[in-house]
């Protein structure tokens, strides 16, 4: 429950890496994440510094993100961010960011998208079976013809088998 969700906008700066596990699909890329100042000095837009974050999906997201994400499309991801830090062989310690997405879509601030929604594969057909026959039958009636027209279909079909 104590999660820190965060939500950034940036650019896509590696291809997505799409892989079929054992849980499902999952992909992957690197998202560039570069804080923009106003200089009042100079009167123009300045980058500040750049984060790198690992966007991981996972699922029908995934797959998603692999059908139509790009390296420099603008995009917003929101998810939950995970910080780790390892030795690397002889180096100092080394961080990474992460951010496991829940939604992930195109900035149209600064672009257009069309959307598409997803096809769900279809679930294959069940056989339906038959309604059981719940009314009580009424007794035959030896004056009614269509009750004798019955009997000799059913007398016929009897003695064919």
């Amino acid at each position: 429950m104590n999660e820190t969700i965060v939500c950034v906008v940036g650019n896509v700066a590696t291809q997505p890496v799409y892989r079929e596990v054992a849980a499902g699909p999952s992909a992957r890329f690197r998202l560039a994440v570069t804080a923009r100042y106003w200089d009042r000095e100079r009167g123009v837009w300045t980058d500040g510094h750049t984060n790198f974050f690992t966007v991981w999906a996972n699922r029908q997201l995934a797959t998603n993100v692999a059908a139509c994400v790009e390296v420099g499309q603008p995009l917003v991801v929101q998810g939950r961010l995970k910080v780790r830090t390892e030795a690397r062989e002889g180096q100092q310690q080394w961080a990474s960011a992460d951010i496991d997405a829940v939604a992930i879509g195109h900035d149209l601030s600064r672009g257009t998208a069309i959307f598409q929604r997803a096809v769900k594969p279809e679930a294959p057909p069940v056989a339906a079976r038959p309604e059981p026959a719940w009314e009580t039958p009424r007794p035959a009636d030896p004056q009614d013809p269509q009750d004798a027209q019955v009997r000799q279909q059913a007398e016929a079909v009897v003695a064919v088998t």
